[in-house]
């Protein structure tokens, strides 16, 4: 006797989310603000605003820069700020913060962004087994976004999904 295997996984309504999804392959350049600090501790403010004036920020095209400082030193807020409008003056994608924390903006973006109509009234799985799974926050985010127009909301893998949510 034959036995054809049937992957009704595939085949059913089920919707999948996978947080990783949310991740775009980006290709990071750091700019650290210490390298522009007296003795990598200090800003003057007067020096560190020349530096800005002066540096060549086409080295960074086609690239997202990550600014931060990767000592102890204390920044104000400004000196940040200038550092990304300076990029943005000039087409160039920044973020203030560290690479995990790009990450996670980019799945709440992505999270924000989801299209809604394609949900709406369909049985969905939160992907469970994740590397960023650690962050429960997008949980009670893509919850929030989905629950009122989803039909049902699992947890897990379609093989072993956990209900969250059925609408009555």
């Amino acid at each position: 006797m034959e036995y054809k295997i049937i992957n009704r996984v595939s085949k059913s309504k089920i919707t999948t989310i996978d947080f990783n999804d949310f991740l775009t392959q980006t290709i990071f350049e750091i700019f650290d603000l210490k390298d522009w600090l007296k003795d990598e501790i200090i800003l003057i403010e007067a020096e560190f605003r020349q530096k800005i004036k002066d540096y060549d920020w086409s080295d960074f095209k086609n690239k997202t820069v990550l600014i931060q400082c990767s000592n102890d030193a204390i920044i104000p807020h400004w000196a940040y700020l200038l550092i990304s409008s300076k990029l943005t003056e000039f087409g160039i994608r920044n973020f203030i913060g560290n690479q995990n924390e790009f990450k996670n903006y980019q799945i709440i973006d992505g999270i924000k962004s989801l299209d809604e109509k394609l949900f709406i009234n369909k049985p969905i799985i939160i992907k469970g087994c994740s590397d960023i799974s650690d962050n429960n926050y997008f949980y009670s985010l893509i919850i929030e976004k989905l629950q009122p127009i989803a039909k049902s909301i699992m947890f897990g893998e379609a093989c072993s999904a956990v209900p969250v949510y059925k609408r009555k």
